[in-house]
């Protein structure tokens, strides 16, 4: 499972989407970033489809997800 804590980007309350990391600041949760991705969306789409989302937190989250790739 990724360990998300040391991402500066996204959060986790277990009040709120019963803990799901989240990107800081918005409902929407990391895990739609990759379905959709998945799914043909393109970042701009999904930036625009989410507001409160930017470019710079989801390049964040992806570089993230790299790095723990590159160190495992």
């Amino acid at each position: 499972m990724k360990d998300w804590s040391t991402c500066a980007v996204v959060d986790s309350d277990p009040q709120m989407l019963s803990g799901v990391w989240v990107f800081r600041g918005t409902r929407v949760p990391v895990t739609a970033l990759f379905e959709n991705l998945e799914d043909g969306a393109q970042l701009s789409d999904f930036v625009d489809w989410f507001p409160g989302v930017t470019k710079e937190r989801v390049r964040a989250v992806l570089e993230h997800v790299a790095h723990s790739l590159e160190v495992a």
